[in-house]
């Protein structure tokens, strides 16, 4: 069911508000810098952690991060500089020794922003006719304006990356903004519908449920908007969360929309792999964002 960037952004009520940078702290490592800042978005302060290289020559690459959901309520951004268990190491260090600036903000109920439940924020949200995915993808997007507007990032190579949650808040946004040139997921993509269909589906938080999103589109199609730009897909075949059937139909939708350009879209699906990142997706993933940032 192909949809429109337009309608998708009417469906998740993408918002972005307002951002501002409050205040910023350096703290130098040996071969990279963490910065500490505090962005205001629209009313509310939210944190977000920043890795770079020491001394760029001029503005780099730079990746917006989206930090995955796990269960970990009070980790949020911080995975970027602690990783997950599901991580091969942190990629904040990473990134920046590579010749990336990569940010990551809290999500709501995540992090610094995790004084309510999802479930609450969730449910008030629907009541409104909101959601909470929607909520966390219009931040992300204020994330990647202050991204794009520092000096030392070049706002035509800022790419997007994120495992589990992090992969849909990644992919999503990138199919409704442009300004994301390159896009790596891991672990989250599968068709929805299938879900559903297999009883896979309550594997997800309440946070990614889109009120009337699966009558009009799926991930396939979703994923198929950010064609012709680049875009890599990794998935383990023994994941939960994107069993091989999910995973089948969604890359049906997604392929054809690469016809005019296949070298841009890459799948990595590993036998016998669940729901983590390992050192071949990793590899994958770093020459993905040389190749094409």
């Amino acid at each position: 069911m192909a949809v429109s960037r337009t309608r998708l952004i009417e469906l998740i009520g993408l918002d972005e508000p307002a951002v501002e940078l409050v205040s910023a702290a350096t703290t130098t490592h040996a071969d990279y810098a963490v910065e500490t800042l505090v962005l205001r978005l629209g009313d509310t302060e939210v944190r977000g952690l920043l890795t770079r290289p020491l001394n760029p020559a001029g503005p780099l690459p730079a990746i917006l991060y989206g930090h995955s959901h796990g269960g970990g309520y009070a980790i949020g951004a911080a995975e970027l500089l602690d990783g997950r268990d599901y991580l091969v190491d942190p990629l904040g260090p990473v990134f920046a020794r590579a010749g990336y600036v990569t940010l990551a903000i809290d999500m709501p109920v995540f992090g610094e922003r995790s004084d309510v439940s999802e479930s609450a924020a969730a449910k008030a949200l629907l009541w409104m006719g909101k959601s909470l995915f929607g909520q966390m993808l219009s931040d992300h997007a204020a994330a990647l304006t202050y991204l794009a507007g520092r000096n030392d990032v070049d706002p035509d190579r800022i790419g997007a990356f994120g495992i589990s949650m992090g992969s849909t808040l990644s992919y999503w946004l990138a199919a409704m903004d442009p300004r994301l040139k390159a896009v790596a997921h891991l672990c989250c993509f599968a068709d929805q519908a299938t879900m559903i269909e297999l009883g896979a589906h309550d594997g997800h938080g309440i946070y990614m449920m889109i009120p009337g999103l699966l009558a009009e589109t799926d991930a396939g199609p979703i994923a198929a908007l950010i064609a012709p730009r680049p875009q890599l897909v990794c998935i383990g075949q023994a994941d939960h969360l994107t069993p091989p059937l999910a995973v089948a139909r969604a890359w049906a939708d997604l392929e054809p929309a690469y016809a005019a350009a296949p070298d841009n879209l890459q799948l990595l699906s590993e036998p016998g792999i669940g729901h983590r990142e390992t050192p071949t997706s990793r590899a994958a993933m770093l020459a993905f964002f040389a190749n094409h940032l």
